[in-house]
């Protein structure tokens, strides 16, 4: 005789989802619920109704004083706030650098010990696509987003190394309901292995500061993540089932097109900006 199983307890009391307005954090927004008591949304964009259990919280990243309020009271952060595309420089030093700084500087100061950042691929996005690499190999930004994105990872470094605050920087591939094009057979992350692998960051014992590509288990791929094998991430889903599609789509690629050269894509291209 078999008994229904009785529900799960959340895993946190307050979660903290930065840039939940973003494409990704309404992915992520119904998804996290299910592992907190209370979720606090955070955006500069509208933030829309308050479902039960969350709490929406408003907040610009270069504000500390913002910062300092939002972080108050939070078990564990997915930072996703800032500027996720490339762009002038301005706009990105104070949203992602600056505004990173102060989500950590506050998470020290509230005593929040867990962090997933949304760090990117853009900041190894000069390595060739014809290699494959891992987290340990130097960085290589293909632009200011990706510099902000290196920023991010060493400022994690320092707060874990420092104050012991705990982060897995994901750096995510390309995360949409389906790759649009080739270069994502190898870096697409459905929406799916996103939720997992930000519940396993979450949830991992002990990650000091781990740095994982955010990928699922695509046949082709330039990232290998071996080495944060303890975050306990396993991909479920894998880009294939769209390759033949994509390959009568684009049937022949420039191999002296930057964009195709690099794993950066069409960011290595992008600027000088006015």
């Amino acid at each position: 005789m078999s008994f229904p199983s009785a529900p799960q307890p959340a895993l946190f009391g307050r979660l903290l989802l930065t840039g939940a307005a973003g494409g990704l954090g309404r992915q992520l927004r119904p998804r996290l619920k299910a592992h907190c008591t209370h979720l606090r949304l955070s955006d500069i964009a509208d933030l829309g109704t308050a479902a039960p259990g969350e709490e929406l919280a408003p907040a610009a990243l270069e504000r500390a004083d913002d910062m300092l309020r939002l972080l108050a009271g939070v078990d564990a952060v997915v930072h996703l706030g800032g500027v996720s595309v490339e762009g002038p420089f301005e706009p990105i030093l104070q949203a992602n650098i600056v505004g990173a700084y102060n989500l950590y500087e506050a998470a020290r100061l509230q005593g929040v010990k867990r962090i997933v950042f949304a760090s990117s691929n853009h900041v190894t996005g000069f390595y060739k696509q014809s290699e494959t690499i891992d987290a340990r190999m130097p960085v290589r930004p293909d632009g200011h987003y990706g510099l902000s994105k290196a920023f991010g990872e060493n400022l994690a470094q320092f707060y874990f190394d420092r104050y012991g605050v705990e982060t897995v920087s994901l750096r995510i591939g390309s995360s949409f309901p389906e790759p649009k094009d080739r270069r994502m057979l190898a870096t697409w992350l459905s929406f799916d292995d996103l939720e997992r692998l930000v519940v396993a960051s979450l949830t991992a014992p002990v990650v000091g500061h781990t740095v994982i590509y955010g990928m699922s288990d695509n046949t082709t791929t330039w990232w290998d993540n071996t080495a944060a094998r303890h975050i306990g991430y396993r991909a479920l889903d894998t880009s294939e089932p769209f390759r033949a599609a994509l390959q009568e789509r684009q049937p022949a690629l420039d191999a002296s097109d930057p964009a195709v050269m690099y794993q950066g894509g069409g960011f290595v291209k992008q600027g000088p900006f006015e």
